[in-house]
């Protein structure tokens, strides 16, 4: 729900902002291209030359592109266009309803001329000439906002904008990496989900990309249509990378999104030193946490990026690395920002209950699996679904696990991480066999969905989720009123959740009916609450109530 709300916001930025912003276009004469003419074969898959886009039959899109950084961006925008299109849709059409004044929109236009001023000299020129051929395809609809190009390089950057406007909490991912003895057969092996939730509609159409690029390692990478960032992902040497946002300081301009920073990385190193090498050269305006996993290594370590900051967390003595949304290295023991979020955050707590799940076993794939769907609290506690101290939140756009030296990838399907993982090689995606067999997916190595995908309780949470948005509209409009019954099955959906209870309690509180409230709130106390802050604002809320039952 946090990210929701950050993405929003650093998507009203870019959408009302750019009109009169710079008109820089990256000058891409030096690339030779062939226009893209697409072969459409049936209604999911569809091919140019020798790129290809198919959608499976877990519902995952997969691309499979290569060339120069232009043809890159052309062959993408081509077979991905009308995909490209509805994700874009998608973004922008809850600009007008989150800020509906003209007003507003027109202080936020100038705004964001200035915040990103300076963005494009912090981006690479070939992975500008790729974003220009992507940008080929977007909408027309859109160019009010901004020119094509630019409106595709700020949405690059809405993942950094969102979580440092917000600046109150951060999305909670969660990755690991275990080896030697804390994996069955003792090669390295990394799980992570990727907790980002901007509704159901955008997390529809997953996105595998496989590149080929003219220069550097291919690479695989899971996201959305029109990214050619990479938030998860593996190069054919076995370097991971995944990204988890940590706290950050609000800066003062637009540097290099974090996703372009971690696609260099996967494109261009072939072990944990180049990794850092690449990280430590960029400038960053966002706190982000990336894990690197190296095939070559045979370890992994968490970069730590900052605006001001840098560190790497190394571990010794031990084979696994765990990382939530704190920092950990050496470089930010006495940074306050840090120590403060790991105090009043749920950062801490998953971390925690990583260290208590590896106690249990040693780890393959299967396990792995079972680790990033667990929605449990602390000793099994049930602390209600999509409390963000849980592992899996119910939100997660996509989980991912990677064995490096195997070069094998798992990708979740929906919904969130419980469907079918399904399973690619890299051996053979990037090499003559796939071009043989046609397929992209090991099917022999898929993971099974989860069980809970098709229980009475996943139905009630799905329902839960519209309940809720009922109770929060009628607790913002005094004339809107529910029924006697409705709390009462509101909360019966997700009865182990703080949240059911301190919603009732607010929406009670705005209908002056403060003895309800004061029940519902001390039953929000009672639970596992998701953060300090959460819970401090609970008990201002049953202060209140008290106070106006004097």
């Amino acid at each position: 729900m946090l990210i929701f709300l950050a993405l929003n916001f650093s998507l009203i930025l870019t959408s009302c902002g750019i009109r009169k912003s710079i008109k820089h276009v990256p000058d891409v004469k030096q690339y030779s291209i062939e226009i893209p003419k697409v072969n459409r074969i049936n209604d999911s898959t569809f091919s140019f030359n020798q790129n290809y886009l198919t959608k499976n039959k877990q519902q995952l899109w997969e691309l499979y592109i290569k060339g120069n950084p232009l043809q890159l961006g052309y062959n993408n925008g081509a077979l991905t266009q009308s995909l490209m299109q509805k994700q874009e849709e998608i973004f922008f059409s809850k600009v007008e309803g989150f800020v509906p004044s003209k007003f507003k929109q027109n202080l936020l236009r100038g705004f964001l001329k200035w915040y990103n001023r300076k963005m494009y000299l912090n981006v690479r020129e070939d992975y500008q000439a790729e974003l220009y051929g992507l940008s080929q395809y977007s909408s027309d609809k859109y160019d009010f906002i901004a020119p094509k190009f630019l409106r595709s390089m700020y949405l690059h950057g809405a993942h950094d904008i969102g979580h440092a406007m917000q600046d109150l909490m951060v999305v909670g991912c969660t990755s690991l990496a275990v080896w030697n003895e804390n994996t069955e057969d003792g090669d390295l092996l990394i799980g992570r989900n990727f907790d980002f939730y901007v509704g159901d509609d955008f997390a529809k159409n997953k996105l595998i990309e496989f590149v080929e690029p003219e220069e550097g390692f291919p690479f695989m990478s899971v996201s959305w249509p029109g990214m050619i960032g990479v938030v998860s992902g593996m190069n054919k040497e076995g370097i991971t990378v995944t990204i988890n946002a940590g706290k950050s300081k609000i800066p003062l301009t637009a540097k290099t999104p974090i996703s372009l920073v971690t696609r260099e990385i996967l494109q261009y190193a072939k072990n944990i030193d180049e990794a850092i090498a690449i990280a430590k050269k960029r400038k960053v305006f966002v706190s982000e946490s990336i894990l690197v996993g190296s095939a070559n290594d045979k370890n992994a370590v968490i970069i730590e990026v900052s605006p001001d900051n840098f560190g790497v967390y190394k571990v010794e003595n031990t084979s696994r690395v765990f990382c939530t949304n704190h920092f950990q290295s050496d470089a930010y023991k006495n940074d306050k920002r840090n120590q403060k979020h790991i105090t009043e955050s749920h950062s801490k707590y998953r971390y925690e209950k990583l260290q208590e799940l590896l106690q249990e076993n040693k780890l393959n794939p299967e396990k792995m699996a079972a680790i990033l769907r667990n929605k449990s609290g602390l000793k099994g506690e049930k602390i209600g679904y999509g409390n963000e101290k849980a592992i899996n939140q119910l939100l997660a756009h996509h989980a991912v696990i990677f064995s490096p030296q195997k070069k094998l990838v798992w990708v979740s399907s929906n919904p969130y991480q419980l469907g079918e993982f399904v399973c690619y090689d890299l051996n053979e995606i990037f090499s003559d066999k796939r071009l043989k067999s046609g397929e992209f997916a090991n099917s022999n190595l898929n993971i099974a969905k989860d069980p809970f995908v098709d229980s009475k309780e996943f139905e009630n949470y799905e329902e839960y989720k519209f309940a809720s948005s009922e109770v929060n509209h009628a607790t913002d409009d005094k004339d809107v009123m529910l029924t006697d019954d409705f709390l009462p099955y509101y909360q019966s959906l997700n009865p182990d959740f703080w949240l059911v209870y301190y919603q009732s309690g607010k929406y009670y509180f705005n209908k002056k009916e403060y003895s309800k409230a004061k029940t519902e709130f001390e039953k929000a106390l009672n639970k596992e609450i998701t953060t300090i802050p959460d819970k401090e604002n609970v008990e201002r809320y049953l202060k209140k109530t008290l106070r106006k039952l004097r």
